[in-house]
Order: C-alpha cells, then sequence, then structure tokens
C-alpha cells in the first residue's frame, strides 16, 4: 500500500485519488484553499483519504502528485519534497498562466519548469495527456485486452520504475517517454495529448495500446 499525497485536487487530481483508493492506497489531499474546503471530496472518497495543508500532504506522501497550474509552479519552494517521486500532471496555457519566457521559447518544458523550484525532488511528468473522465473511465485489470497506457518521463529511472507500477496499479499501462526534457512530446499540441483517448463528448473514452502511444510520441514535432 502507498500512501499517495495530493497538491491540488481539480479534476485530475480528484480523479487519481479516486483510482488510487479504489487500488488500495491511502489519500492524502490538500489544496490552495485549506482542508475544510475538501470536506465534501473527503466524504465522497471515504475513509481512505484525508485533508492536509500543502505542507502535511507532502510529508506523508510516499508518492506526491502536484495538480496545479504552472503559474502556481513556484509555489511548490519550500515544501517537504527533497527525495521524493513527484508526478507532475501540469501543463503550460499561456492564456490561463500568464507567459512565461522559458516555457514560451521552449528552453525548458513545463516539468523541468517545475523543476527547478524543487530541485532534490524526482520528477516524472504523468498524467497530463488525458482528460479527467477518460482517466477514470478507462482503468482496467492488469493483463486485460483493451487496457489503456499513458506516457510518463523523467529523469530518474528509479523514479518512473515507481510510477509506472503505481500506474499498474490504477489500472493502467506505462509507456516509458524519455528524460525531462523529452515530455513536450506529450504536452498539448503533440499527438499523444488527449486525442488518442477519444473526445471530450464521449465521456467513456477509447482504449489507447502501447503501441499506439508509442507512434504518438514518435511522430510528435517540436511547434515553433
Amino acid at each position: 500500500m502507498t500512501t499517495l499525497g495530493l497538491i491540488g485536487s481539480g479534476h485530475i487530481g480528484s480523479t487519481v485519488a479516486l483510482l488510487a483508493i479504489a487500488a488500495g492506497h491511502e489519500v492524502v489531499l490538500s489544496n490552495s484553499r485549506g482542508p475544510d474546503t475538501l470536506r465534501d471530496l473527503v466524504a465522497e472518497l471515504g475513509p481512505h483519504a484525508r485533508a492536509a495543508t500543502r505542507e502535511e500532504a507532502a510529508g506523508a506522501g510516499d508518492i506526491v502528485v502536484v495538480s496545479v497550474p504552472v503559474m502556481a509552479d513556484s509555489s511548490m519552494a519550500g515544501l517537504a519534497l527533497a527525495g521524493k517521486v513527484v508526478v507532475d500532471t501540469g501543463n503550460y496555457y499561456p492564456q490561463r498562466d500568464g507567459h512565461i519566457p522559458e516555457l514560451d521559447g521552449k528552453q525548458l518544458t513545463s516539468s523541468e519548469y517545475l523543476q527547478q523550484f524543487i530541485p532534490d525532488a524526482l520528477v516524472v511528468k504523468g498524467f497530463n495527456n488525458i482528460y479527467y473522465m477518460h482517466l477514470r473511465n478507462l482503468a482496467r485489470p492488469k493483463g486485460a485486452a483493451d487496457r489503456s497506457y499513458l506516457p510518463i518521463a523523467g529523469d530518474s529511472q528509479a523514479a518512473k520504475v515507481t510510477v509506472a507500477e503505481f500506474l499498474d496499479s490504477l489500472g493502467y499501462g506505462a509507456v516509458d517517454a524519455g528524460s525531462l526534457a523529452d515530455s513536450w512530446r506529450q504536452e498539448p499540441g503533440a499527438p499523444a495529448y488527449g486525442a488518442p483517448y477519444g473526445t471530450f463528448e464521449d465521456e467513456k473514452g477509447t482504449p489507447v495500446s502501447e503501441q499506439a502511444i508509442r507512434e504518438a510520441l514518435a511522430t510528435a514535432t517540436v511547434v515553433s
């Protein structure tokens, strides 16, 4: 059993929490507004979930999922994340986040940008390329013919193994998409982002094979 710390409990964060609890994990949820605002979500998730501050969630998690807007990445500085596996679900949207020169100029990927604020954490990009309803509905047990795959990227091979094992417990296979510098291949605008799993209108989603994700990653091109 793993304790999952969640910093940010929006659509993706709460869906990961739901799948984690179904898989037998414990979940510590947090957001920027404080534990009291999470009472309804905790009640929905049940006794294996509890609300906490961001600092408490960071400290409690064996794996920590950061699911905040990229503009809030700097607020992760100072949290107790050194040596921890941190899954970054974020995507950079300038219309929401404001313009960040390093990301606009493609000197950094959004996960490399986050890594600057938590330099001693083991950051892995994951859960960022799939609509939250598809994430909820496409989970399948290991060995299922229609199991879906998600790309993960990171600079620590050991951290990627940990995240792949966690994904496996939630009902997904993992495809190693390379380093954090390679994680643009699963970001908005890339073939692996969103579309393979179906449209927003079809909340059930479409199962996506390992080969399909590998092909989508391989065909990604940098958009200037």
